[in-house]
C-alpha cells in the first residue's frame, strides 16, 4: 500500500513517523533527494542509524535519494547520536563531511524512527525542514530509482580514542558506577571506553535491540529507572542511564535522580564565570544559583536544535534540558553527547565534589514533573496565543504576575514562584510545570492556569 506523504512528518526538531507508514521507500528516497539538493548536490554526507531494526532499510533508501541528488554517502553504520555528531569535526582520509544525518526513533517507541540533520556543523531544523516538507509533498510522484553506493567509515574509533584521551586522567576511578543502556546504542562506545580507562562498572541491557525487551529506553520516566535504581542500590556508588540514541542522560546517587538543571549548577562548579543556557523548563533555583556563582544565564527556548543555535550564537559554555539533554561546548564541540556528560559527571566527583551534598544545599522548591493537557495539533498554538491575551487582563482570583516570558509559550512569574504553559513541538500536547518555595502555592498555581486553559479552550 502506498501512502501519501504526511505533513507531519515535519517537525520543528527532526523528522519522524511510523517506518513503513510515514517513512517508506518513497517518502524517504524524496526525502533524501530533496535534503541533499538544499545541502548543495556533490557534497559528502554521513549517515548512521539506531538500533531499530528498519534503521538499515531507511539508510538504503535515504542513499539512493542522496545519491540521486549528486551527493557522496559515507556510510558509518549503527551509532549513537553523539557519535553521528562527531564525525562533522574529523577527516576520513581526508575528507570532511559537509552533513550528518542519524537515523534514529530516539525514546519512541519501535514502530517510529526519523532523522537528526546536521548541515555545516549546525542543526538542520525549524523552518527549513518544514520548507523540506512542503517541497517534496508538492514533488511526491517523482521516482527515485535504486542507488545505495556508499563508502564505509569508521567514527567510533576515533571517538573513542578522543574521549579515552580527554578523560585519562580518570584512569582506575574507585568508585562502583552502573550504567543502564536501556538497549539503545549506548554500548556501541561506553563500554570500549570504560574498559581502556580500568572503571569498575556494571552494565545493564547493553546489547542494541531496537525492540527494547527490558524497558522503555526513556530515562526521564521513572519508572524506566527500576532497574538500574535497584542494581545501585545492591553494588554500586553512581549510576547513569541512557535514552535509544544516547544524547539524553539520567544521573543517579543514592539519594538522588539529579535532573538535567541540576546537572549543569554541578558541570557549571569547574567552568569560571560561564554562559549558561536552560530552557524554559528549568527551576528557578538553577538560574538564581547560577547568577550568584557569577555565571551569566540565559532563558531559551526548548528543543535540542534551539540549544544548539543560541550555543553558537552568544558563545555559551554550556546548555542544558531538564529531560537530561547537556550541551557542552566548555572543552567539547557544543552538542549534547549523554556518554561525554557521564565522563565529565565522573570527573567531578574524581574532583572531590559530593554530589549529594552538592544538591542538599540548594534551595528548597517544589516542583511539578511536566503535565501534559491533551489538545490538537491544530489548536495548540492558537490556546498559547489565547492564553496570552487573557493575560493582558486576568481573571480576579488569578495570582500576582511579576512579569511574563514568552521566548517559548508562557512562563508566569508570580511572587513566589513560576508555571509554564508551552505547545510541544512534537506532539499534540501542551505541556505545563509549576514551582514554589511553597507546596501549596505550587497547587494553587496548578489550579489557576488550569482553569485559564480551560478559558482559552473554549474561546476557540
Amino acid at each position: 500500500m502506498t501512502y501519501p506523504i504526511e505533513k507531519s512528518i515535519f517537525r520543528e526538531y527532526d523528522i519522524r513517523g511510523i517506518f513503513g507508514k510515514e517513512l517508506n521507500e518513497t517518502s524517504v528516497k524524496l526525502i533524501g533527494y530533496h535534503l541533499g539538493q538544499k545541502i548543495g548536490g556533490a557534497k559528502v554526507v554521513a549517515i548512521g542509524y539506531d538500533a531499530r531494526s528498519h534503521s538499515p532499510l531507511l539508510r538504503d533508501y535515504l542513499t539512493s535519494g542522496l545519491n540521486a541528488a549528486g551527493c557522496r554517502v559515507l556510510d558509518m553504520g549503527m551509532v549513537a547520536t553523539p557519535v553521528n555528531y562527531f564525525s562533522n569535526y574529523i577527516e576520513f582520509d581526508g575528507i570532511r563531511t559537509d552533513a550528518s544525518i542519524m537515523i534514529t526513533g530516539s525514546h519512541n517507541p519501535s514502530e517510529y524512527n526519523g532523522f537528526k540533520i546536521t548541515v555545516d556543523k549546525s542543526p538542520f531544523f525549524g523552518e527549513a525542514i518544514y520548507a523540506l516538507g512542503d517541497e517534496i509533498i508538492s514533488n511526491q510522484d517523482f521516482v527515485i530509482p535504486d542507488n545505495t553506493t556508499k563508502t564505509e567509515i569508521d567514527v567510533k574509533t576515533p571517538y573513542i580514542a578522543f574521549m579515552i584521551k580527554e578523560f585519562t586522567h580518570l584512569k582506575n576511578f574507585p568508585k562502583k558506577i552502573v550504567i543502564d543502556a536501556g538497549n539503545g546504542v549506548a554500548d556501541t562506545v561506553i563500554t570500549a571506553i570504560f574498559d581502556a580507562l580500568h572503571f569498575n562498572y556494571t552494565g545493564l541491557y547493553l546489547e542494541p535491540d531496537g525492540t527494547f525487551p527490558n524497558h522503555h529506553p526513556d530515562p526521564s520516566v521513572e519508572k524506566n529507572l527500576a532497574d538500574v535504581k535497584a542494581a545501585l542500590a545492591k553494588e554500586g556508588d553512581i549510576a547513569f542511564a541512557y535514552d535509544g540514541d544516547a544524547d539524553r542522560i539520567a544521573v543517579l546517587t543514592h539519594k538522588y535522580n539529579i535532573k538535567g538543571d541540576q546537572m549543569a549548577l554541578l558541570y557549571a562548579m569547574k567552568m569560571q564565570n560561564p554562559i549558561v543556557i536552560g530552557e524554559v523548563k528549568c527551576s528557578q533555583v538553577m538560574y538564581d544559583e547560577l547568577e550568584r556563582r557569577g555565571a551569566k544565564t540565559i532563558m531559551y527556548k526548548t528543543g535540542h536544535s534551539n540549544l544548539k543555535v543560541k550555543m553558537k550564537e552568544v558563545g555559551a559554555d554550556l546548555a542544558c534540558e531538564v529531560s537530561g539533554h547537556i550541551f557542552f561546548k566548555h572543552r567539547y564541540f557544543g552538542y549534547d553527547d549523554a556518554i561525554y556528560a557521564t565522563l565529565r559527571m565522573l570527573e567531578l566527583i574524581h574532583d572531590g565534589i559530593d554530589l549529594d551534598k552538592e544538591i542538599d544545599a540548594l534551595p528548597q522548591v517544589f516542583s511539578t514533573e511536566e503535565i501534559k493537557v491533551e489538545t490538537t495539533e491544530e489548536e495548540k498554538f492558537a490556546i498559547i496565543d489565547t492564553i496570552k491575551k487573557l493575560l493582558v487582563h486576568p481573571p480576579v482570583n488569578f495570582p500576582r504576575i511579576v512579569d511574563i516570558i514568552d521566548v517559548d509559550g508562557v512562563r508566569i512569574n508570580f511572587e513566589q514562584g513560576w508555571a509554564l504553559v508551552r505547545a510541544s513541538n512534537t506532539t499534540p500536547v501542551l505541556v505545563t510545570r509549576f514551582e514554589s518555595n511553597n507546596e501549596s502555592l505550587a497547587k494553587y498555581y496548578e489550579k489557576e492556569v488550569n482553569q485559564l486553559i480551560k478559558q482559552a479552550k473554549a474561546l476557540l
